[in-house]
C-alpha cells in the first residue's frame, strides 16, 4: 500500500543545498531530543510515541462507548474550541460525504464552543428541538469561557428537553483525569468520561480521546486511522536515516524558505474535502511557530477556486509566500464530461475526460505557472482520502511541525499569546478578580473614542 509522498524540488530550487542538509542534520538533532524527553508530563510531547501507545483495547472501548452513546441519537453536538474541536472535524469532514450531514445510518454531528456568535446558538437551539440528540463536551479545564458558554445553554436545553437524569446519560466529557471543573461535574452527574493525556497539548490531541470519540461516534474507522499515523510514526522517528525521513525535509525546507523570507505559507488543495484538515493544520502550525517575534503565517486556499481570487497576487505579487499543495492521487468517483451537439460553450474538447483529469491538469497547469512567477511549492501526495491516509498526514505534520518550531528556536508546544485577548475580554467583562485591569482597560478604550473622534 502508498504511503504519502513529499515532493520538494520546485522548492530546493529556491535554496543552497548545503544550507538545506545543515537545516535537516539539526532537524534530526532535534527530534532526538524531543524522543528523549517524550516521557516527561511536562514536556507535552506525548504525541510522538501515541500510534504505538494506543492499544486495540483502547480503541474498542472507545467503539463500544460510542456505539451505547450514539445508538438511540440522531444527533450529537460536539463542544470545544481549537485542538479540542479542529481536528476531529478535520478528519470527520473530509470522510462525510458530500452534500450529506453525515455518513448514512449515523448521527449527525454539530460542533459548538469554538465561537461566541449568538445567532449560531439561536439557531442550534431551533434545530435541536426537533433532535434527538446527545452532547460530547471537551475541555481540559472546564473554564475555557467559547466551549463553556456553549455547554451551558446546551446541557440546560436538553435537561428542560427529557429530564436531567436521563440528560446526563447523553453527556461524553472529555477533560482532565483528575481534577478541573469539568471533571468535577461529570463526576457529580455521573457522565460517561474519557481522560485527555496530560502530557499532551490541545492541537496535537486528535488521535487522543479529544478527536478519537467524536470520530467514532459519526461512524468512521479510528483503527485505520491510528495504523496510519503509527506508518508515519516508523517513517519519520530520529533513528530513519535522515535523507528518507520527510517530515525532517518538510520542516528544514519551511525553515530555509523562511530565511529567504519567505513568511507566507499557503496551503492549497484540489479536493475541497481537505478543507478542515488545511484548518487544523493552520493551527498546529500557527501556534506552534507564531511567538517571539518569530514564524512562518499559515493560511489557506481552496483550489480552483481561490486560483479565481488569489492567484493574481500569487502569480505577481510580493514574494514572500510560498507554497504547500496536498495533492489527491484519485477521487472516490468518476464522471466524464458529455458532448453536446451545439458546442455554445467550446468545451467539446474536453468530451470524455474525467473531471479529475481536468482537475489535476489545472493544478499542473498551477504548479507550473507560480514556480515560474518566483512562487516555490512543497507538493504532498495522498494516495485516497480515507482514514488510513489521513492518519499518516496527522502524523506527518505533527512530526514536521515540532522540528520546525524547533529549528526556529521556540518552544512548539506553549501558547503564552493567546492569554492577552483572554485577559482583555475577562477584565472587560468585569470578572472577579480583573478589577484593576478593567478599569485601565476602560479609560483606555475612552481615550481611542477621544481621539477617533478628534480625526473624523
Amino acid at each position: 500500500m502508498k504511503n504519502i509522498e513529499l515532493n520538494i524540488s520546485d522548492a530546493t530550487d529556491f535554496l543552497d543545498s548545503n544550507a538545506l542538509e545543515n537545516s535537516v542534520g539539526k532537524g534530526q538533532e532535534i527530534l532526538l531530543n524531543f524522543e528523549k524527553i517524550s516521557h516527561k508530563t511536562d514536556q507535552f510531547l506525548g504525541w510522538i510515541d501515541l500510534p504505538d501507545q494506543t492499544t486495540a483495547e483502547t480503541l474498542q472501548e472507545i467503539k463500544n462507548t460510542a456505539g451505547q452513546f450514539k445508538s438511540e441519537l440522531d444527533t450529537v453536538v460536539c463542544i470545544g474550541i481549537g485542538g479540542s474541536y479542529l481536528g476531529a472535524r478535520a478528519v470527520i469532514d473530509a470522510l462525510t460525504p458530500y452534500f450529506s450531514a453525515h455518513k448514512e445510518n449515523e448521527p449527525e454531528i454539530i460542533f459548538a464552543g469554538h465561537q461566541l456568535d449568538e445567532d449560531y446558538y439561536a439557531g442550534l437551539l431551533k434545530k435541536l428541538e426537533s433532535r434527538n440528540y446527545g452532547i460530547i463536551v471537551i475541555s481540559k479545564s472546564g473554564t475555557t469561557t467559547e466551549p463553556g458558554i456553549a455547554f451551558r445553554i446546551i446541557k440546560e436545553h436538553l435537561e428542560h428537553k427529557i429530564g436531567k437524569n436521563k440528560a446526563s446519560q447523553r453527556i461524553i466529557a472529555i477533560t482532565d483525569a483528575k481534577k478541573g471543573a469539568l471533571r468535577q461535574l461529570a463526576k457529580d452527574e455521573n457522565y460517561t468520561t474519557f481522560s485527555i493525556p496530560d502530557n499532551i497539548g490541545g492541537r496535537y490531541s486528535v488521535l487522543t480521546p479529544v478527536g478519537l470519540v467524536p470520530i467514532a461516534v459519526a461512524g468512521f474507522d479510528i483503527k485505520k486511522l491510528v495504523e496510519g499515523a503509527r506508518i508515519i510514526k516508523e517513517t519519520t522517528y530520529s533513528g530513519i536515516e535522515k535523507e528518507d525521513n520527510q517530515a525532517l525535509h518538510y520542516a528544514a525546507v519551511r525553515h530555509e524558505l523562511y530565511k529567504k523570507e519567505r513568511f507566507i505559507e499557503m496551503m492549497g488543495f484540489y479536493n475541497h474535502k481537505l478543507h478542515y484538515l488545511a484548518e487544523w493544520w493552520k493551527q498546529l502550525f500557527g501556534e506552534s511557530e507564531g511567538k517571539e517575534g518569530k514564524g512562518i503565517f499559515p493560511t489557506v486556499a481552496a483550489f480552483t477556486t481561490d486560483l479565481h481570487s488569489l492567484g493574481q497576487y500569487i502569480q505577481e505579487g510580493r514574494k514572500n509566500i510560498f507554497e504547500t499543495i496536498i495533492s489527491l492521487l484519485s477521487p472516490s468517483n468518476d464522471i466524464h464530461i458529455p458532448e453536446d451537439k451545439d458546442n455554445l460553450d467550446k468545451l467539446n474538447y474536453l468530451s470524455g475526460k474525467r473531471i479529475h483529469e481536468i482537475n489535476a491538469m489545472a493544478e499542473a497547469g498551477t504548479r507550473l505557472a507560480h514556480t515560474e512567477g518566483e512562487v516555490p511549492n512543497i507538493y504532498l501526495t495522498v494516495p485516497a482520502i480515507d482514514e488510513y491516509y489521513i492518519g499518516q498526514l496527522i502524523q506527518f505534520f505533527e512530526v514536521s511541525c515540532a522540528v520546525s518550531g524547533g529549528l526556529l528556536g521556540v518552544n512548539p508546544f506553549n501558547q503564552p499569546g493567546v492569554e492577552a485577548y483572554k485577559n482583555n475580554m475577562f477584565a472587560l467583562l468585569q470578572k472577579p478578580g480583573f478589577e484593576t485591569e478593567s478599569q485601565r482597560l476602560l479609560e483606555t478604550i475612552d481615550q481611542k473614542k477621544s481621539n477617533r473622534n478628534k480625526i473624523f
